[in-house]
């Protein structure tokens, strides 16, 4: 019993399984070919949507192809518009060019017609000008004939004859009118001559210039006095050895006296003086470096001075040797006056005086500036030669004009003059040096004299520097002590004294010192 309703249980399970899996499986086809019934369903939704979006989209590419077909249409029409118009207003050029055309041929036509009327009518003229001409000259031969029967001459003689007479009456015309030119101008000549001199004299009004052979250094008080002379008299010793002027240190208060006729060692003596006093150390080492400095110091003034003055008269081109021989010349002297001071009057005077004649004022200017140049020799080979030659000789090596060199050269006469430009620098040179008080022959025989003083003792050999002091009367040499004994010092100061007592002339006396000093050098590394 209980096995049977095991079974019966059992077997209702499995029924059931077996029912639920059958409907199961029913249930699930249904829903399957209702699936499929629902996406056939879409699908063709789908479809009938995307042939209605396919249609709206054509529609609208045919709209937007229509409306750039119309703009394109717009544009071509436009084109053709603007294609028309040029090509109607080139056919109206064209006929107005035709119709102008037509109307200058039809001028050109009458105006040919015409000049075939007045070249026919020309040519009537010459053919009656050329009969009456023939007939002209038939009565003209017969007419000489008719005149050489009876003058007895020939038609060539008769003008012979009148050629010669017309000849002598010209020539003594012309004779007549050049003496009378000639009187007028021997009477006027000299007061134009003086005229143009006393413009000249009167537009360029300069100081007069007379340099000394004195400079006075200022101190602010005397113990400086006592520094600059040093122990034992060593550093005004060594300051004068250096510079070749004379230190005069008296009882005038606040002042030391500079004497040398050299007017370029004077200024080296003056400043190095100014630098040692301002630094305070004075002794012979610290001297002779600030000598040599202040050398070099004044060659570079000079040459700042010539290029000033070449600036201030307006002359241009000048070589840089000549800028350094102008600027030299400001410390030397001719005659007492200032060489500089004299040719810078002279370059003026020159100016005005060829801006009076008519002639080029910029030259004469030059050659004014540069006629003394030769004044301030470089070496003693130089002296020889007369400054005006030398001076010559320098402008044509440094590239000047003929005419220029020629003024230079000519205006102490040396050479013959060539140009104008010679006898005005000759002229103006003489009116410079002519004023009162502008120069002094004694002052210059004096320096001249000192000049020679010191060449004696440069003629011996071994002799490195020479100074004239004491105003001439004293002849401080300095010997390379390599090249000259203690002995041979002695001779050679005894040597130059009978040399200068030989060969020079002189007031008084001279005093002949030679100084030979030895000196070791080293330095400590």
């Amino acid at each position: 019993m209980e096995m049977n309703t095991i079974l019966l249980i059992v077997g209702g399970l499995i029924l059931g399984i077996i029912l639920g899996y059958i409907i199961a499986k029913a249930l699930e086809k249904n829903n399957a070919s209702k699936l499929i019934k629902d996406a056939k369903s879409e699908a063709a939704t789908i479809l009938k949507e995307a042939k209605i979006d396919g249609e709206n989209l054509r529609k609208e590419k045919e709209l937007k192809a229509k409306e750039k077909f119309i703009e394109l249409k717009a544009e071509h029409e436009k084109v053709i518009l603007a294609r028309d118009k040029k090509m109607a207003e080139a056919e109206k050029r064209t006929r107005d060019k035709e119709s102008q055309v037509s109307s200058e041929l039809a001028k050109n036509k009458k105006a040919t017609e015409e000049l075939e009327v007045k070249i026919n009518d020309y040519n009537f003229r010459l053919d009656l000008l050329e009969k009456k001409k023939e007939e002209v000259e038939k009565a003209h031969k017969s007419q000489i004939k008719q005149l050489e029967v009876i003058s007895g001459l020939s038609a060539e003689d008769a003008k012979a004859q009148l050629v010669e007479s017309l000849k002598n009456e010209a020539k003594a015309d012309a004779m007549a009118f050049i003496q009378d030119h000639m009187e007028e101008a021997k009477l006027t000549a000299q007061q134009e001559a003086k005229k143009v001199i006393i413009n000249t004299i009167q537009r360029i009004g300069t100081e007069e210039a007379i340099d000394n052979c004195v400079s006075v250094f200022n101190i602010e008080s005397d113990d400086v006095k006592g520094r600059i002379i040093g122990r034992e008299g060593r550093n005004i010793r060594a300051i004068e050895a250096a510079t070749g002027v004379e230190i005069i240190v008296d009882d005038t208060p606040e002042a030391i006296i500079l004497s040398c006729f050299d007017s370029v060692r004077r200024e080296v003596a003056r400043l190095s003086l100014h630098k040692l006093v301002t630094d305070g150390r004075i002794h012979p080492a610290r001297i002779e470096e600030i000598v040599t400095k202040t050398q070099k110091q004044i060659e570079q003034e000079i040459i700042e001075v010539g290029k000033r003055t070449v600036i201030d008269l307006g002359i241009h081109g000048l070589h840089p040797e000549l800028i350094k021989l102008v600027g030299r010349m400001k410390y030397r002297s001719s005659y007492g006056q200032n060489l500089l001071q004299h040719s810078r009057e002279v370059a003026k005077l020159c100016g005005v005086m060829a801006a009076e004649l008519g002639l080029n004022p910029k030259l004469a200017k030059r050659a004014g500036l540069l006629h003394d140049i030769g004044k301030v020799p470089d070496s003693e080979a130089d002296m020889e030669t007369p400054h005006a030659i030398l001076g010559m000789q320098w402008a044509e090596k440094h590239g000047e004009k003929p005419e220029v060199c020629n003024a230079i050269g000519a205006h102490h006469d040396e050479i013959e003059m060539t140009s104008l430009l010679s006898p005005i620098v000759q002229v103006c040179d003489a009116i410079s040096g002519a004023r009162p008080g502008a120069r002094r022959q004694v002052l210059d025989s004096y320096i001249q004299r000192l000049k020679d003083l010191e060449d004696v003792a440069f003629g011996f050999n071994g002799v490195n520097k020479a100074y004239a002091i004491q105003a001439g009367r004293e002849l401080r040499v300095i010997v390379e002590s390599e090249k000259v004994s203690d002995d041979q010092a002695a001779n050679l100061s005894f040597e130059i004294s009978q040399k200068i007592q030989t060969d020079m002339t002189y007031p008084g006396q001279v005093k002949v010192t030679v100084i030979r000093e030895t000196r070791a050098v080293n330095i400590a590394k």
